[in-house]
């Protein structure tokens, strides 16, 4: 096993972990009086996190010469994927009952479901063309240009979350700093002196 195997493994073991955890509490009753809410949060929580860390990647090869890190990218920005299409289960299927009429209707109602909507919609293409074969199909730029999607995916997500709470709004906040550091860092490798590669844009960056 290549030590970029290794890593590979180990961050899809850790990225099950707060799943895991989660199934784990559900079971044995430790979420609280409402466990719908709970698993809605966690989950949605969840993506957001992975997001970020997808996110995360292109400053952090940057600052610390690590350029193996690009090769996890695409993983961890799946479970992103994965992490939000289990929030979108747990809401429609348990809070919903699979009454698609009844989701249509939350969600013209509800300006937070629609915001959260939109930004897992934005995700599904993302997903769909992460492989190798859907970037020589689309062709190098309009593939780059496709996955820039993920920072209107990433701005919606925490939007949608900060519309959610009611009262302590610190995760927001959070999120919303970190995602500007984020998009700093992005405009400042668009506009300063540099080269970077069409894959730095992207959720899911060919390897």
């Amino acid at each position: 096993m290549t030590d970029l195997q290794f890593a590979k493994l180990v961050i899809f073991v850790n990225s099950l972990i707060p799943l895991v955890l989660l199934l784990w509490d559900l079971y044995f009753k430790k979420v609280g009086p409402n466990p719908l809410e709970f698993a809605t949060r966690t989950t949605g929580m969840l993506t957001l996190v992975f997001l970020f860390f997808t996110l995360a990647i292109t400053p952090l090869r940057k600052l610390f010469g690590i350029n193996p890190l690009i090769k996890t990218r695409r993983m961890i920005g799946l479970f992103a994927f994965f992490y939000g299409t289990l929030h979108l289960i747990t809401y429609v299927w348990f809070d919903r009952a699979l009454n698609i009429a009844s989701v249509i209707t939350d969600v013209g109602q509800r300006r937070f479901i629609l915001v959260g909507m939109t930004a897992f919609l934005l995700m599904l293409p993302l997903a769909i063309t992460s492989t190798n074969k859907m970037v020589k199909r689309l062709g190098g730029k309009a593939w780059a240009r496709l996955h820039r999607l993920v920072y209107v995916a990433a701005i919606l997500g925490v939007v949608h979350f900060w519309m959610l709470v009611k009262s302590d709004i610190r995760l927001p906040v959070t999120f919303a700093f970190v995602l500007i550091l984020l998009l700093a860092h992005r405009l400042a490798v668009k506009y300063l002196p540099s080269q970077p590669s069409a894959s730095s844009n992207s959720l899911f960056p060919r390897e």
